[in-house]
């Protein structure tokens, strides 16, 4: 039985390829890939006569078992059409129909999107929350951000040109035009350009733009809500009291929200129900 490998591939620069992923190539009896033009150039830059096959988002079900059967004779390579598979690409199935089988998985190191921009944001690097991309549909969309909103972690998305002015207007409403962004628009290549800015700053600066290639956003997350001062402890205590609420569960409520320390909440939270005695 043969190992599939799952190989990154350039974004866009066709030096950022490992030796290890062009031994690989080299090697295997067959190379599934995305987009078989995309992959042929990189196959002739490097003079690799490897064998393809289609493997893409719609494959049907006999492709993916051609694939398996591959691999009962030989050593498979999966590739998208760039960056490393299954991050918002294809390979997912074939790679859990893989590991169902018994048959030996091996990840290469390579070039990604989402840790690429990430570094160059200039936004805290970890921990971080990759969403893919965004919803196409706004109603969606919009729905997608709402679940975001309050996630303390940074936020990396995939969207597409055409659509970036309108996630750009939602994310502004939604997670705030103040939150800093850096936007990654054609990583690697040519005309690379990584911007940043509020998000506010983005909806003025991008306005006008013909937007074109592949976009990376990076998103900081919610900041830390302000710590309550006393008498808001205390108020929304003797609120949670009113509404029948017990000492713990008043406690374990407030404390989340003030950003106080559990201990001090239910300090204040004793002395409160013993003045009301």
């Amino acid at each position: 039985m043969g190992t599939l490998y799952i190989v990154p591939t350039p974004l866009g620069n066709l030096e950022d390829i490992t030796l290890r992923a062009l031994r690989i190539l080299g090697e295997v009896s067959l190379i599934a890939t995305e987009d078989t033009r995309t992959t042929g150039r990189l196959l002739k830059h490097y003079n690799i006569q490897g064998r393809m096959v289609s493997h893409h988002e719609h494959s049907r079900p006999a492709q993916l078992e051609q694939i398996l059967t591959a691999l009962d004779e030989g050593d498979v390579a999966l590739v998208s059409e760039a960056g490393t598979p299954l991050l918002s690409d294809p390979g997912y199935e074939l790679v859990r129909l893989a590991v169902q089988r018994g048959i030996n998985v091996v990840s290469l190191p390579g070039p990604n999107a989402i840790t690429t921009a990430l570094a160059a944001s200039g936004l805290p690097p970890y921990p971080f929350l990759f969403a893919g991309f965004l919803p196409r549909k706004a109603t969606e969309r919009r729905h997608f951000l709402q679940d975001l909103a309050s996630q303390r972690a940074t936020l990396v998305f995939f969207e597409s040109p055409h659509r970036f002015q309108n996630a750009l207007t939602d994310m502004a409403e939604i997670l705030g035009a103040e939150r800093s962004l850096a936007v990654g628009r054609e990583l690697t290549k040519l005309y690379e350009e990584i911007w940043r800015g509020t998000l506010a700053e983005a909806l003025v600066a991008w306005a006008d733009r013909d937007v074109r290639g592949e976009i990376t956003l990076v998103v900081a997350g919610a900041a830390p809500p302000a710590e309550w001062d006393q008498a808001q402890v205390e108020t929304a205590l003797a609120q949670a009291f009113a509404a029948g609420k017990t000492s713990k569960e008043a406690v374990d409520q407030i404390k989340t929200q003030s950003g106080w320390p559990k201990r001090e909440v239910y300090a204040l939270a004793q002395t409160i129900k013993n003045s009301s005695k």
